[in-house]
């Protein structure tokens, strides 16, 4: 397991430096300046410095080495061109805990409600539980988040007066986008998990179990579940990564002052390292869930052994 470990450890790092060059080469390769609007009507002298400041004015090869240099050795990941003196680093620091709040919250209940969903679906299929369950699944698949964002804020803040749409700080403020950001995730684990439980429950060792007097808590737990739920833990690693870029709508939507208002403005306003880096942070965040991940498969299942060694 620990050699496992290590090989995947390395191939983590390998593919986190492949992804980051290919975004630098991809930002580079877009026509135009990015600095073009902002020093129009500078001198040509402070022209120059500014481009100087930025390494801009050196080539493509030499600036993604002045690049790699800094991020790797001194963890700088440059500093915003359309905001001259703020840090990509210490932004990502600032606003990636307030998305990493709503984001893990929006996934343990998406996980947690949508596992429960689908075992309760399997095991009663056919009857109205079951088809309860699909119908929650069907609209949770459907209905764009921020129509469900809608909804709530409609309902909660506007109707009942009971939870505020907007703001920042307390545990009420997070409630309303945490379910609107779950409830796909609630469909999408229901209906896994109720896929994956119908196909163990068909298998030659749960009828065995079944001959053996096995009680039906027991064979739930420690053989339905245990089997089924593998599966729908791999859907969590791109869910972790997801919540930083794919929220974006929904900070919006409830004044949220996280890292995906930034991701996008980023975008639009060709802050190459804006840009870099907190695509950077996002493949970090996806390459370690996917590491974590397969150890947790190794946890959960003992059959299932990378050693290396041939049998």
């Amino acid at each position: 397991m620990l050699k496992f470990t290590l090989k995947r450890f390395g191939y983590m790092l390998l593919t986190l430096f492949i992804a980051a060059s290919i975004t630098f080469m991809l930002i580079h390769a877009i026509p135009g300046d990015p600095l073009a609007s902002l020093a129009r009507n500078l001198p040509p002298q402070i022209k120059a410095n500014y481009y100087a400041k930025y390494g801009l004015d050196k080539p493509v090869i030499e600036q993604y080495g002045l690049f790699v240099k800094n991020a790797v050795l001194h963890g700088d990941l440059g500093q915003s061109l359309l905001y001259p003196g703020r840090e990509v680093t210490k932004t990502i620091l600032k606003y990636a805990p307030i998305s990493a709040r709503v984001g893990s919250q929006a996934i343990l209940m998406g996980f947690t409600i949508g596992i429960t969903l689908g075992i309760i679906a399997a095991l009663n299929r056919g009857k109205w539980p079951d088809y309860l369950v699909m119908f929650i699944a069907i609209l949770g698949i459907s209905i764009p988040s921020f129509v469900v964002a809608a909804l709530l804020q409609f309902t909660f803040t506007v109707h009942w007066m009971v939870l505020p749409s907007t703001g920042w700080g307390q545990f009420k403020h997070t409630i309303l986008p945490t379910i609107a950001l779950s409830f796909n995730s609630i469909a999408t684990y229901a209906r896994y998990m109720r896929a994956n439980c119908l196909d163990v429950v068909g298998q030659d060792y749960i009828l065995t179990a079944k001959a053996k007097g096995v009680s039906k808590l027991s064979l739930v737990f420690k053989h339905i579940i245990r089997n089924a739920i593998l599966p729908a833990i791999t859907l969590l690693g791109p869910q972790i990564a997801g919540i930083f870029i794919g929220s974006f709508v929904i900070e919006s939507i409830f004044a949220i002052p996280g890292l995906g208002q930034y991701f996008v403005a980023s975008v639009n306003d060709r802050d190459y390292p804006m840009i870099m880096g907190q695509t950077i942070f996002v493949a970090i965040l996806y390459i370690v869930a996917l590491f974590v991940v397969d150890i947790v498969y190794g946890l959960i299942d003992p059959r299932i052994r990378v050693t290396g060694k041939k049998r």
